[in-house]
């Protein structure tokens, strides 16, 4: 049991007891908003699996997951296509995001002066603050007519997963390089001057010592940006195409998994039939491709994360 003294001079309650009912309140909202998050996420769950689990009592998971072909017109309802155009769009998005994120971050991380870094990272965040249709348009009428002029226009589709690719790669370059920069900075000075103590250059430092000691942070980085790509949905449903299709040139046009979403759910759609339900089934593929990349990034994390003291 608690007692409660009052102030010699006023005769109230101290400030530290008078705070208590505000820190409980406070208490409470913190707790309601993460039971509202937890909430959402179950609800969003129990949708997606109720949903699916009408379509796959007329399209068998065997048929899901082994056809090439998506056709829901005659009946054919092969996740491959779809699943292969993201995967497309999503590796050639990492292509460029990775190797520029990683040498940004360390540019930032290990040359770059307070001014400069305080001038580069504003422009980073315009980049990720820009609408992603945007980035589709550009995709759309820059990139792809540039790759037309460059490669031919019987090589390059009007629509293609590769300029559709590079351009994600441009969206989610501030997040992979942000990331990596705190991974970065995160390793302690000490490790940088013990490898100048032996003789090693600066690029030698960054490169042998500060990236292997980030490698927790900066795979963590990585996979969410992945996740990221795999996720996106308006830059491909605008520049890689509009029909399912099984191709492994990327320069033709494919539909994502995204893409198709909002392709047949913006169109007429009766809200009990499959095609309606087959929505729901991508939707789940793309929930638990995303949850294995969180999950595989979390163990990364703690497998291979460092403490420094």
């Amino acid at each position: 049991m608690h007692e409660t003294f009052p102030d010699a001079r006023t005769g109230r309650l101290s400030l530290a007891k008078r705070a208590r009912p505000v820190e409980a309140a406070i208490r409470g909202l913190l707790s309601v908003s993460a039971a509202i998050s937890v909430l959402t996420t179950l609800g969003i769950v129990v949708t997606l699996g109720t949903e699916s689990w009408g379509f796959f009592r007329e399209v068998g998971i065997l048929e899901f997951l082994g056809s090439l072909e998506w056709q829901p017109v005659i009946g054919d309802f092969g996740i491959w296509p779809l699943f292969n155009a993201t995967l497309t769009t999503s590796f050639f998005a990492m292509l460029v995001a990775l190797p520029l994120g990683l040498m940004v971050a360390i540019y930032l991380a290990e040359y770059a002066s307070d001014r400069v870094r305080e001038t580069l990272k504003p422009v980073l965040e315009v980049l990720a603050g820009i609408p992603t249709v945007v980035y589709g348009y550009f995709a759309l009428a820059t990139v792809t007519p540039f790759l037309r002029s460059l490669l031919g226009t019987e090589l390059v589709g009007v629509y293609n997963t590769f300029s559709a690719g590079i351009v994600m790669g441009i969206l989610i370059l501030p997040l992979v390089s942000s990331m990596c920069e705190d991974a970065l900075s995160a390793v302690p000075r000490s490790l940088r001057e013990g490898a100048y103590a032996m003789g090693a250059t600066k690029l030698e430092v960054a490169t042998q010592v500060v990236v292997p000691a980030a490698f927790s942070g900066l795979a963590a980085a990585f996979i969410l940006g992945l996740s990221r790509a795999v996720g996106e949905t308006m830059i491909v449903a605008l520049a890689a195409g509009a029909g399912p299709k099984f191709t492994l040139n990327p320069f033709e046009p494919a539909e994502t998994m995204t893409g198709h979403i909002v392709r047949i759910s913006g169109g007429d759609i009766s809200y009990d039939s499959i095609d309606y339900r087959s929505l729901f089934a991508i939707a789940l593929v793309l929930f638990l491709v995303t949850l294995a990349l969180n999950s595989l990034s979390r163990r990364i994390v703690a497998k291979h994360g460092e403490v420094y003291e």
